[in-house]
């Protein structure tokens, strides 16, 4: 029988000439350029570097974080850039990336950071002077004044010996990063690298990965806009909520909403609730969750670990099969969840600041995606290499929340970065010259080639920031 077939017949061959891959790359890699990240990278890291005909350090950096973006997964994977000097001109081998990072010690990473905080600033003005407001975070169809910063940590398992890592909790084996996300963009603020043994609920690491986020705000915003810090019951240490409080007197208008335990005075607290006390719980897209029901325990609860005007909100909802009940909500028949906040009354009804706080489950996907450009697998065996690789890391989501605030609209700017890469990063395009320039020939059939050219455009509009 003869085969059917449609597609064309094909003769392949590898003598292409003028034909780059990974187009769209080049995109975050010129936004770095025009919000100064390059620049301040290249200031940060110019002790380290080692002789004066040597790539850059920041160029570097810049270049792997553009990788991680992109998709790679290891070093060696510049190859997909280095090799296309004619898209992104030259970039430095794997061997000398390798020494850039071992050369990046605790001060080092110190200018990073900084360096970063101030790239920010300059993209958030980018975005102030050509798109508006600053978007705000949303939760039930309802926009969550200020910022709001989504604390959690995750596991990263490695499979060999590296320096910190260590068994998990989980039976496995690596490292238990604690995460910073901004919850109004998706930026990666800060984190903190940490063995595998570390704690959840280690109040020391929160307040360093909140003061590290917080230091990436500009100063403008961090004292003069509410900000909302959100973590799950891990963050419910009297240590850190005390913290969180305190960074009121410095003119910091921070609160939070976390997940609280509940026990035995929870539950007699529950008890003593009539059925008016109750109202119906509502869902990320405001409408009315089914089965579930909000109320508000403040002034039944007498615990010292929370601060003063600190008010509490249950839940009670039917299990989902497979949830894990303790022996209360075994005999109650419904599931019971507790959040603490020190938000005042007034500021919203309590099945709105019950799903206000649900939404720091958005954090889950910021970690999942994350893994997914670059700190989910770690390179080296040595610390500070790793360590190294995880700021760069951050770097590359913030590059990619960049570009879909500034250059990107519709769907794009929404998308997760897998599709993102499909769709706009990993097109493929020719290479031209002419009138002493050189031109980027996008497919023309190519289904997103109008926003990849859009988003170019847009980027050409940007103000540039003044470098001294």
């Amino acid at each position: 029988m003869k085969p059917i077939t449609s597609r064309p017949k094909l003769s392949v061959g590898t003598d292409g000439r003028g034909v780059v891959a990974h187009a769209g790359a080049r995109l975050l890699a010129d936004l770095a350029e025009a919000t100064g990240l390059e620049q301040a990278f290249s200031a940060a890291l110019a002790p380290s570097r080692q002789r004066s005909g040597a790539h850059d350090p920041g160029r570097v950096a810049v270049d792997v974080a553009v990788m991680l973006a992109d998709g790679g997964e290891a070093i060696a994977d510049l190859a997909v850039l280095r090799d296309q000097g004619e898209l992104f001109g030259p970039v430095a081998s794997p061997a000398t990336a390798w020494r850039v990072l071992d050369s990046i010690d605790e001060q080092a990473l110190a200018r990073l950071r900084a360096a970063r905080a101030t790239a920010r600033e300059v993209a958030w003005a980018q975005h102030a002077d050509t798109r508006g407001d600053f978007p705000a975070a949303k939760a039930a169809g309802r926009q969550i004044p200020g910022l709001v910063l989504d604390i959690d940590a995750s596991i990263v398992i490695c499979h060999s010996e590296k320096e910190d890592a260590a068994p998990t909790w989980k039976k496995t084996f690596g490292y238990h990063p604690m995460f910073c996300f901004l919850d109004n963009t998706g930026e990666a603020l800060s984190a903190v690298l940490r063995p595998g043994r570390a704690g959840s609920n280690t109040a020391a690491d929160h307040i360093s990965v909140l003061d590290a986020g917080l230091t990436q705000i500009p100063d403008h915003l961090r004292h003069g806009v509410p900000i909302l810090v959100r973590t799950d019951t891990a963050g419910c240490t009297k240590a850190f909520l005390a913290h969180i409080r305190s960074l009121r007197a410095t003119g910091c208008d921070v609160r939070f909403s976390v997940g609280a335990p509940i026990d035995a005075d929870v539950r007699e607290a529950i008890c003593t609730l009539g059925d008016d006390a109750w109202f119906p719980a509502i869902d990320i897209d405001a409408e009315l969750r089914d089965g579930a029901e909000v109320a508000e325990l403040t002034g039944l609860i007498d615990d010292d670990r929370f601060p003063d005007g600190t008010r509490f909100i249950v839940r009670r909802e039917r299990p989902h099969p497979g949830a894990q009940l303790d022996l209360f909500d075994t005999v109650e028949g419904m599931r019971h969840q507790l959040i603490a906040t020190d938000t005042p009354i007034g500021t919203g009804p309590i099945p709105w600041l019950d799903a206000r706080h649900r939404a720091h489950a958005r954090v889950e996907d910021r970690i999942r995606t994350g893994k997914d450009t670059g700190f989910g697998r770690f390179p080296s065996r040595q610390l500070n290499i790793n360590a190294a690789w995880l700021e760069l890391a951050l770097t590359a989501i913030d590059l990619i929340a960049w570009a879909q605030v500034l250059l990107l609209d519709g769907a794009l700017a929404k998308a997760e970065p897998k599709k993102l890469r499909y769709r706009l990063l990993h097109t493929a395009a020719r290479i031209t010259r002419g009138q002493r320039r050189v031109h980027l020939r996008i497919a023309e059939k190519w289904p997103w080639a109008d926003d990849l050219a859009a988003a170019f455009a847009q980027l050409a509009t940007l103000p540039r920031p003044h470098i001294c």
